[in-house]
C-alpha cells in the first residue's frame, strides 16, 4: 500500500489525485484526522484510516509491513516535533518499506525559524533506520499568486526580503514530485532540494504583476519588525506575522532559493513559472 498522512490538506489532495492516475485505488490509503473529508476518495476505493498527529494511540494499525508512506508535515508550528515523532514511531513499528517526508528547502543550513522542526523530524527518521526520502520544499508559488488580487487593490507589496531571490513552485509541482517518488524506484535515502526552475525577487514579482494587470504595483522593503507590524495590522496573529517576516529575512539570505532544478527533473517537465501562475490567477480581460 501507499499511505499518505494529512491527505486532506491542499498538498495532500494533489498527491492523492496524482497517485490515482498511476496506481489502482485499492493500493492507496489515507491517514486523516477527519474521515468525512475523505468520503470522495472512499467512494473511489481508497482506504480511509482515521489518525491524528496529536493522538499517538490512533496510529496503531495504520501502517503495515512493506508499505510506502508519505508523511506530509503538520501545519501546527511548534507541535511538529512531537506529532511527527508519533508517525515515525508507528512507521518503524510496522516496518514500512519507505518513509518520505515533506521538509523545507536546505533544512540543514536554513536559518528560517520553521527549519529546526523539519530538521529534527529528518533526524528522527534517520534514527529510525527506515529507508527514507526527504522532499525539501521551497515556498509555495500560491503564497504570492493567491494574494495578487489584494496586492493589486493596495498597489503596493510590503516585505523585508530586500533583493533576495525565492524559487517557489506550485503545490501541483511538489505533489507530482511526491507521486514520482512514491511510485518509482531508486529513491531510497535521497535528499531532494525542490524548488522552482526560475527564482525571482519581490521587485521582479511586482513588475510581472504590473505587466499582466496593467496596473502599477510597487515593492516597499521594510525592517522585519515593521513588516510584522503591518501584517498584524492586517489581522494576522503576532506569531504568524513574525514567522512570515522571518521567512522574508530568509529569502534575503537565499534560504528559499535553489538553482539545481531537481524538482523539474523529478517530475519530467519544467516547473510552473510565475508568469504562468499569475495568468491563471488574475481575471482575464
Amino acid at each position: 500500500m501507499i499511505v499518505v498522512t494529512g491527505a486532506t490538506g491542499r498538498l495532500g489532495r494533489f498527491v492523492i489525485e496524482g497517485l490515482l492516475k498511476k496506481v489502482p485505488a485499492n493500493q492507496v490509503a489515507v491517514a486523516v484526522r477527519n474521515p468525512d473529508k475523505a468520503k470522495d476518495w472512499a467512494a473511489r476505493g481508497v482506504q480511509v484510516r482515521k489518525a491524528d498527529y496529536s493522538h499517538p494511540e490512533t496510529w496503531d494499525g495504520v501502517f503495515s509491513q512493506g508499505d510506502t508512506v508519505l508523511l506530509i508535515s503538520s501545519s501546527e508550528v511548534g507541535q511538529r516535533r512531537k506529532q511527527h515523532q508519533t508517525v515515525v514511531d508507528a512507521a518503524k513499528k510496522a516496518g514500512v518499506k519507505l518513509l518520505a517526508y515533506t521538509s523545507i528547502l536546505h533544512a540543514d543550513t536554513s536559518r528560517i525559524v520553521l527549519a529546526p522542526e523539519h530538521l529534527d523530524t529528518e533526524k528522527a527518521i534517520r534514527a529510525s533506520g527506515l529507508p527514507f526520502v526527504f522532499l525539501r520544499h521551497s515556498w509555495y508559488l500560491e503564497n504570492y499568486t493567491e494574494a495578487a488580487k489584494r496586492t493589486l487593490e493596495q498597489g503596493v507589496l510590503r516585505g523585508c526580503a530586500k533583493d533576495g531571490r525565492v524559487a517557489p513552485a506550485t503545490r501541483q509541482d511538489y505533489a507530482d514530485a511526491a507521486v514520482a517518488v512514491l511510485t518509482g524506484t531508486g529513491h531510497e535515502n535521497q535528499v531532494y532540494e525542490l524548488a522552482g526552475d526560475t527564482g525571482f525577487t519581490l521587485p521582479e514579482y511586482v513588475a510581472e504583476l504590473s505587466r499582466q494587470s496593467g496596473k502599477t504595483v510597487t515593492y516597499q522593503d521594510l525592517p522585519p519588525a515593521e513588516f510584522s507590524a503591518v501584517l498584524q495590522q492586517a489581522g494576522l496573529p503576532k506569531g504568524y506575522a513574525d514567522v512570515l517576516a522571518n521567512a522574508d529575512e530568509g529569502i534575503a539570505r537565499g534560504d528559499l532559493n535553489d538553482t539545481g532544478r531537481t524538482l523539474s527533473r523529478l517530475i519530467g517537465h519544467p516547473t510552473t513559472t510565475l508568469a504562468e501562475s499569475l495568468a491563471a490567477t488574475l481575471p482575464q480581460g
